[in-house]
């Protein structure tokens, strides 16, 4: 692998790009604060603005490492973030990444989370070479496996009980997808 940080990609609605500081504001308002988009994730809600701010500055502090990846996804016709994707965990000795995203309700049922996975599939098989991108949703949250079919994503199995959220202990169902399968379908 030849990891390359968190680079700009753009798609034909997106920006997507590492966060900077001037981002808390919509990460905020747009996604953070709303207890339907975080039902399912692993973080709470955020309270305030000032707890955006905060991870906001981790985020920033990590953009020149070249193994993280945390891109604000940024809706080029509103011109800011409205909703994140990351690579969570990165492995290099089977080459992969596992990937979690979120976006703001506003912009759900859009195809939207689905753009922004398929750039950082095409990314990370294309720039990175990495050889497989998994991702994993609480079943309860069926829209989310969705997005992952949608870019190519093969499901693997449920582990059980395998996973912590704001729901408590989950299920977790695993997605992935092989660069060979990737390339193939290209």
């Amino acid at each position: 692998m030849q990891h390359k940080g968190t680079k700009r990609i753009e798609t034909e609605r997106l920006i997507l790009r590492p966060f900077h500081e001037g981002d808390a504001g919509p990460m905020f308002c747009n996604w953070a604060s709303d207890p339907e988009v975080t039902k399912f994730l692993t973080w709470p809600v955020h309270k305030d603005i000032e707890e955006s701010k905060q991870v906001i500055k981790l985020w920033v502090k990590g953009n020149d490492a070249p193994q993280n990846y945390q891109w604000a996804i940024e809706l080029k016709k509103i011109h800011e973030p409205i909703g994140s994707i990351s690579a969570v965990k990165t492995n290099d000795q089977t080459e992969s990444a596992t990937v979690g995203y979120c976006i703001g309700r506003n912009w759900w049922g859009q195809g939207i989370t689905a753009e922004a996975l398929q750039a950082v599939i095409s990314f990370f098989f294309s720039e990175v070479n990495m050889n497989c991108i998994n991702a994993c949703h609480d079943p309860r949250n069926p829209n989310s496996g969705k997005v992952m079919r949608k870019c190519g994503m093969v499901y693997e199995g449920t582990w059980r009980a395998g996973g912590v959220n704001n729901q408590g202990i989950c299920d977790e169902a695993w997605y992935s997808i092989l660069k060979k399968e990737y390339e193939k379908n290209m």
